[in-house]
């Protein structure tokens, strides 16, 4: 099939896109390199350098004629979707109606949207959440990605457009920026191999669930064979927080370094843990890495790197 995918330079698409090429999948990657890295394209792959709001979409879509969409780009840091929520909405809202609008354009059959699982539903009433449990995004970023799927539901009822959404818990591994504002595996990581002192926000105890990003990729690969249509959440169910994820990271990377806390940060959400069984009843996805093999497998990288 010939996958079109957004985002194919980032961290988290350009383990599918390997995914998708070692499975015989023809792949274009649409990415404006913004953020994404020329250093993560399967050299397999076609990329076009867009930012997805751009009106040359059309072109790229025109000449490519994908099967599937898989849609990854995006504005994905939280606090930037806080201090400048307007961006956020033009980026994920308007920039995904500009690719949907061309999925119709031009009969792409499947749509598969990374979307999220911490973010949606917030502070939760009960561990690990289902896709059942209420949405309560806090933040302009968790809006966004609500109202694409509410949009998603609409494109299938009114042009049929067959979708999945897959609802991540926080994705780490390799290729991860380890300078940026999200994703404390690799900030952490990154910190220790420079010999510099991570510091972990208030006292540590909030916790996440952390899948690592080869299962991500699976999940993907599940979604783009399956028939399935809906949100799926794509999780471990297990939560760790962060003062674990601080220790495990230290003797992993053989590190001398102690525990440093700064304040907590304002807004911060405490627990966050989804549930994956309707995945794995349905697309027969469940998460194979273990945390402590992920982990390891992040730290070689960096060091390699």
């Amino acid at each position: 099939m010939k996958v079109l995918v957004t985002g194919g330079a980032g961290f988290i698409a350009s383990h599918i896109v390997d995914r998708y090429i070692a499975d015989g999948h023809d792949v274009a990657i649409i990415d404006d390199l913004s953020s994404g890295k020329k250093e993560n394209i399967n050299p397999k792959a076609i990329l076009y350098r867009l930012d997805i709001r751009d009106e040359g979409i059309d072109e790229v879509f025109g000449k490519e004629r994908p099967d599937i969409v898989n849609h990854h780009a995006a504005q994905m840091d939280v606090r930037r979707s806080v201090s400048d929520p307007m961006f956020d909405a033009d980026v994920n809202i308007s920039g995904t109606l500009n690719i949907l609008e061309n999925c119709v354009r031009h009969g792409v059959k499947r749509f598969i949207f990374a979307s999220t699982g911490g973010a949606i539903y917030g502070e939760q009433d009960y561990f690990p959440a289902d896709e059942a449990h209420p949405e309560r995004p806090l933040s302009p970023y968790g809006i966004s990605k609500l109202a694409v799927e509410k949009y998603l539901f609409y494109y299938k009822a009114v042009h049929g457009l067959d979708y999945i959404a897959l609802r991540y818990s926080n994705v780490y591994g390799p290729r991860q920026n380890p300078h940026g504002e999200a994703g404390v595996v690799a900030i952490f990581t990154g910190k220790l191999l420079r010999g510099e002192q991570p510091v972990i926000n208030g006292d540590g105890a909030q916790s996440r669930d952390f899948v690592f990003v080869d299962d991500v990729a699976d999940a993907n690969m599940r979604a783009l064979e399956s028939a399935e249509t809906g949100v799926f959440n794509i999780g471990t169910a297990v939560e760790t927080d962060i003062n674990l994820l601080f220790k495990t990271l230290v003797d992993i990377a053989g590190a001398d370094c102690k525990a440093a806390h700064g304040p907590a940060k304002e807004g911060e959400q405490l627990r966050s843990v989804i549930d994956y069984k309707r995945a794995e009843e349905l697309l027969g996805w469940r998460p194979a890495v273990s945390f402590d093999g992920g982990l390891k497998e992040t730290v070689k990288f960096f060091k390699e790197k």
